[in-house]
């Protein structure tokens, strides 16, 4: 018993499960795939924050990433056919629409096989998700590195190339020092550059403050109203008409002020009388600028003519987008206001 049990144990599993953002893939991520690679046959490679606004904290798309772990794979000398992928969306308020995308992500490579194994390292708190998966057998790394793809972010946005090129592989170097030639880049380096001021602004107050803002969900006849962000961070990216609680307005008011600001949305639509429901949302990581609490405010116009629009205040535009489009373009939209508009619009 105890020789088959040996065995069983140096026996190598089918499929082996790997999950992370990679934002980008360093050099541990490579030590920790070439580790699994030695106890499965194949490694499911699950990239999260997938189809998600490039940003400072999300700067890569997941088809980049899969793109440039292949490659430092490959170089390494890993066969192609030895590495599957499944890209998965951030669910900020619903876990077990993450768990099932995860599942079923990789249940499509493992066509019904229960011979997997999980493979990860229970760090800290962001490591939950390796209890997760009861029915995986977990196996944890022998890999412990202090990297992280926070600090290569920060050395990467702070033109640090060369401390950059001690972090990642050499295959993730050259997919960097590309990406700097790019508009995409020029942009999160300015949304950097504005976001550490931004934070600095607040470093000597006596407590870490929290922002509290109102965003609006107002519908009207299978559409959505929408601003385009004219101003960092975010610019360019769709949202929700909101801003920031002032100190002498409730709520609500700031919400209907906000509208009215960013949309021209005309004082003869009552959007009071048109609430439907409200709700908060409050990740704790859910904007980069520093702890934002805001609360949201469901307003139906019911049907008919869609009213005439003027971007105005901090949006460069605004307009009214097919519910089918807003809903499938998760990637468009500011920070998780695509998440918002799903709760609002997908209940029941």
């Amino acid at each position: 018993m105890v020789a088959s049990s040996a065995s069983s144990a140096r026996r190598k599993r089918t499929f082996g499960v790997y999950i992370g953002r990679f934002e980008p893939p360093h050099q541990a991520h490579l030590l920790v795939m070439e580790e699994a690679l030695q106890s499965v046959q194949k490694l499911i490679v699950v990239i999260g924050s997938a189809r998600a606004a490039r940003n400072t904290k999300n700067p890569f798309t997941a088809e980049e990433r899969q793109e440039v772990i292949t490659a430092m794979l490959l170089a390494a000398g890993v066969p192609r056919s030895r590495v599957l992928f499944v890209h998965v969306r951030d669910y900020f308020y619903n876990e077990s629409l993450w768990l099932s995308e995860v599942q079923a992500g990789v249940q499509a490579h493992t066509r019904g096989s229960s011979d997997v194994a999980l493979i990860g390292h229970l760090k800290d708190e962001s490591s939950y998700y390796l209890r997760s998966f009861p029915a995986w057998e977990f196996i944890p790394t022998h890999v412990v590195s202090p990297l992280s793809s926070t600090d290569v972010r920060a050395a990467y946005f702070e033109g640090r190339l060369d401390e950059v090129s001690g972090m990642v592989p050499p295959a993730v170097h050259a997919f960097l020092t590309a990406l700097c030639r790019t508009p995409e880049y020029a942009d999160l380096r300015a949304e950097y550059d504005h976001l550490r001021e931004y934070r600095a602004a607040w470093k000597d107050a006596p407590f870490p403050p929290v922002f509290v803002t109102t965003d609006a969900v107002i519908t009207r006849s299978g559409h959505v109203l929408v601003v385009r962000r004219g101003q960092m961070p975010g610019r360019g990216r769709l949202a929700m008409p909101g801003g920031f609680l002032e100190q002498k307005e409730t709520l609500l008011e700031c919400c209907v002020r906000e509208v009215h600001e960013e949309t021209g949305l005309g004082d003869g639509v009552n959007l009071t009388a048109s609430l439907r429901a409200q709700a908060v949302f409050d990740y704790p990581g859910r904007s980069q600028r520093g702890r934002t609490v805001t609360h949201a405010f469901h307003f139906d116009l019911g049907i008919g003519q869609l009213p005439r629009l003027s971007g105005g205040s901090d949006a460069s535009e605004a307009f009214w987008m097919p519910l089918s489009e807003a809903l499938a373009s998760p990637e468009l939209f500011f920070e998780d206001h695509h998440a918002i508009i799903e709760h609002f619009l997908m209940r029941g």
